[in-house]
């Protein structure tokens, strides 16, 4: 065995395996049993990197599921619920959204491009996997251009989010400022995720109101986009969701070009070149990431995150910007025991193991280690990979991890985790 072996073991894919076929519930795959029942969209498009490796007709079949909820808008929501469940909260009631497959009324990082053409190129059918691209890009490319249309109907190439869930990214510090004048629910509720998870390691109440208060808000208001964009008190550039969408939508253009399709693709072109021009206006020399920006205070949101270095994963940084990044990450790495904490550590809002506000999210690094290598920083890749593969190894599939032990932290047998250690910890770097 060499050094590398020894210092690095395999993770297990037996394991991992195992638990994306547990979590299966017959074309749709959960991200954890109790926790989360239903299929959240980003969750879903991570889980098809490792539902690929194990059986391609499934993989093919996550996306189709996920896409048979779209709104007619373009829209995918960031939950669909297939089936009832008690073990979750808010659910189809509280949304009101009325549709086919009940479900959410916000979106999610728009990653299905991307998770898409990974699949693509790993996939040994190609015809199967042709017959799949060519009834999927009618609906990625209208949900792109509904990110376009609803979420920047001014043209300032730089999309917007109505909701710190949306970001995927729930809890973090980042949007402390903007979330804190949002109003709380006056109507009282009783939360599902804490009869599961430790309450130090998930959002505190006060959130939880102000959360609760913009989906009333978006049900109140019959989800008019015109309304909710010119009204919403939580309205933020949130780099994440931007990043996430540049890469998705270059690689829609791949997948179009792969399938023979030219229709939008001109206009999602000029899209991009849009966010390339704006994307500098969110970059913050002094510490040398793109930051979150406030839409209705117009005021950077001056939280080092890890969504704030993806434009390494979004081929927006130039050479200057990428290598402060790759300096930053580097320093960051240093700071605590495993990974990339998802909040840096010298923030004084920083919680190792509390919901987004530390603990390290391993899809997360594997974006973040795609952007370094993408950039030249092959080093800071491997570094990335080899923390990951150490949390894993060491502690199980779990949703997230704290980043100074490395203990599993939220829900256990966790899907993306599990998906992402198949499809790059399983590989060399």
């Amino acid at each position: 065995m060499n050094e590398t072996a020894r210092e690095h073991p395999p993770v297990d894919i037996d394991a991992a395996t195992a638990i994306l076929r547990q979590n299966d519930r017959g074309g749709y795959t959960i991200p954890t049993d109790g926790l989360y029942p239903f299929q959240w969209s980003w969750d879903s498009a991570i889980t098809g990197l490792g539902w690929i490796s194990i059986y391609e007709p499934r993989a093919w079949q996550e996306a189709e599921t996920m896409f048979r909820g779209q709104w007619d808008n373009g829209t995918v929501p960031h939950i669909l619920f297939h089936k009832g469940a008690e073990s979750y909260f808010p659910g189809p009631d509280v949304w009101g959204s009325g549709t086919k497959i009940p479900s959410s009324a916000i979106s999610q990082p728009p990653v299905w491009a991307t998770t898409i053409r990974f699949m693509y190129e790993a996939c040994r059918d190609k015809s199967l996997a042709i017959e799949n691209l060519r009834a999927l890009l009618p609906k990625l490319m209208a949900y792109h251009e509904w990110w376009y249309r609803e979420r920047d109907p001014g043209n300032t190439g730089l999309v917007c989010s109505y909701h710190p869930w949306e970001s995927g990214m729930d809890n973090s510090p980042a949007w402390d400022k903007p979330l804190g004048v949002v109003p709380g629910v006056s109507w009282v509720y009783k939360r599902r995720d804490l009869g599961h998870v430790d309450a130090e390691q998930r959002p505190h109440k006060p959130e939880y109101d102000r959360y609760l208060y913009l989906v009333d808000f978006y049900k109140d208001h019959g989800f008019d986009s015109q309304y909710i964009y010119d009204n919403c008190p939580y309205k933020v550039i949130d780099v994440g969701i931007v990043s996430i969408l540049q890469r998705a939508g270059t690689d829609l253009i791949e997948l179009c070009r792969i399938a023979d399709y030219e229709d939008g693709v001109e206009e999602l072109q000029t899209e991009l070149e849009r966010t390339r021009s704006a994307i500098s206006k969110l970059w913050s020399s002094e510490r040398c990431c793109f930051f979150n920006h406030d839409l209705i205070t117009g005021q950077a949101l001056d939280e080092v995150t890890t969504a704030t270095v993806l434009p390494l994963f979004g081929g927006l940084a130039d050479k200057e910007q990428a290598a402060a990044m790759a300096a930053l990450i580097d320093e960051w790495l240093g700071a605590t025991k495993v990974g990339l904490s998802s909040t840096h550590p010298s923030s004084p809002r920083y919680e190792s193991q509390r919901y987004w506000r530390g603990p390290v999210w391993i899809h997360i690094n594997w974006m973040i280690a795609l952007g370094a290598a993408d950039y030249g920083y092959s080093a800071i890749a491997r570094r990335l990979q080899d923390a990951a593969r150490d949390c894993v190894t060491a502690a199980g599939f779990w949703e997230y991890f704290d980043a100074d032990t490395g203990d599993g932290c939220g829900g256990d047998n966790f899907s993306w985790t599990a998906a992402t250690a198949l499809f790059w910890l399983s590989k060399p770097a």
